[in-house]
């Protein structure tokens, strides 16, 4: 029997929530708790990062700089160590993660943080056919003050597998939740998008589903053959201001992306 993917939702001072995927997974059938809307930001700051398990001595300075002015963050390959979980309920209201590798202290997985309690939350799994390693996604859902929700995907794309087709499973998943949403989105993650084959089945999902992608004027993102593993993409709402910081807090760099919505 295939095993039911799960996030951890973690809130400080309180006992951490086991939450699976929703019976019903149309995020728009959901009661909205009150008070739950997200602020009237000017402009929507979100951060995408595969922080790598943590294993960089300076990663939490790294973080830390860049988060305090950021409404969303990605992250991918985030270990719930004690330290990167007290750092999480201190400076975000919501915090998931679905956990994918099963390290011998602490699961690795996407982990999303904003500042407000999402309405809808959906993990997903897949795992690589070669290493039968894991990899996760998680979609979530914020209210806006104009009243339209924000869908929000954080994915870690499987990496080791013969052709692509789990690559396309694993997207499709994806694309279920995401068709059943009239609002804007925002899709950010580590595609593990190296191969020819895989980029061309990456761009028919993305134009499958009417997103645009964040541009890059000087563009320091992790490649792998020359192609780059890292994407923002979004829909529903205007880029303002895109960049990529050089780090060594990780294997890949982080980026930041500000969004107007329109």
């Amino acid at each position: 029997m295939r095993e039911k993917a799960y996030a951890v939702r973690y809130v400080a001072g309180q006992p951490d929530e086991i939450i699976f995927a929703p019976e019903n997974s149309d995020p728009l059938t959901h009661s909205l708790p009150e008070g739950a809307r997200l602020p009237v930001y000017k402009t929507l700051k979100v951060l995408v990062w595969n922080i790598f398990k943590q294993q960089r001595a300076d990663w939490q300075s790294v973080l830390l700089g860049l988060g305090k002015d950021s409404h969303l963050i990605l992250l991918q390959e985030a270990q719930t160590t004690p330290a990167l979980i007290a750092y999480a309920t201190k400076h975000h209201i919501s915090v998931e993660q679905v956990p994918a590798l099963q390290l011998p202290q602490h699961p690795s997985g996407v982990m999303t943080l904003s500042g407000t309690s999402a309405v809808f939350c959906c993990p997903l799994h897949e795992r690589e056919p070669l290493l039968r390693m894991v990899k996760s996604a998680l979609i979530t859902v914020y209210p806006m003050p104009d009243g339209r929700m924000l869908l929000v995907v954080n994915i870690h794309a499987v990496n080791f597998s013969l052709g692509i087709d789990i690559y396309r499973k694993q997207l499709a998943a994806v694309g279920e939740q995401m068709r059943l949403h009239q609002g804007p989105v925002i899709m950010g993650g580590d595609f593990n998008s190296w191969s020819r084959q895989r980029m061309n089945a990456l761009y028919t999902f993305i134009r499958d589903q009417s997103l645009k992608e964040v541009r890059f004027s000087e563009d320091y993102r992790r490649t792998a053959f020359g192609r780059p593993l890292d994407f923002i993409f979004y829909r529903g709402m205007s880029v303002e201001h895109a960049r990529v910081l050089k780090t060594d807090a990780s294997d890949h760099n982080p980026l930041l992306a500000e969004f107007s919505f329109t």
